[in-house]
């Protein structure tokens, strides 16, 4: 069974965890398939994991990336491929992690009787990569 929106994904806490160095994709299970819209979510911590995890991506890729740091001065450019919009939020202009990423879910996976949406997704400190789905 594959995990859908309802999950612990959408709730979670990016608080005062440790910083980590790049993690092995092998290491979070990353395996988006061809095709799969693409979300990952961490904060300032885990920018060289966001850069490896992107650099594994063919250049027709396409999903989401948000950022979430301090201040604006802390924002560090990241290349991503053309089909990709990253997005930074800075924690002093009231800009969360959480409530950016539940709202961009609800838009790319609404509930429809016409089929379901899905989005692969990495969530920095919540375990591996998921598919999410609608249904």
């Amino acid at each position: 069974m594959r995990p859908c929106v309802g999950e612990a994904i959408l709730t979670f806490d990016m608080t005062h965890q440790p910083a980590s160095d790049a993690v092995d994709p092998l290491a979070i299970e990353w395996r988006p398939a061809d095709g799969d819209v693409v979300l990952l979510a961490a904060d300032e911590r885990d920018l060289d994991t966001v850069r490896l995890l992107l650099a594994t991506l063919p250049v027709t890729a396409r999903g989401t990336v948000f950022v979430e740091v301090e201040s604006a001065d802390r924002i560090d450019p990241i290349e991503a491929p053309p089909r990709f919009s990253v997005r930074w939020l800075v924690r002093d202009r009231g800009q969360r992690l959480e409530r950016s990423v539940d709202a961009w879910l609800e838009e790319m996976l609404p509930i429809s009787a016409f089929g379901a949406a899905s989005v692969y997704a990495w969530v920095a400190s919540r375990g591996p990569a998921r598919l999410l789905t609608s249904d």
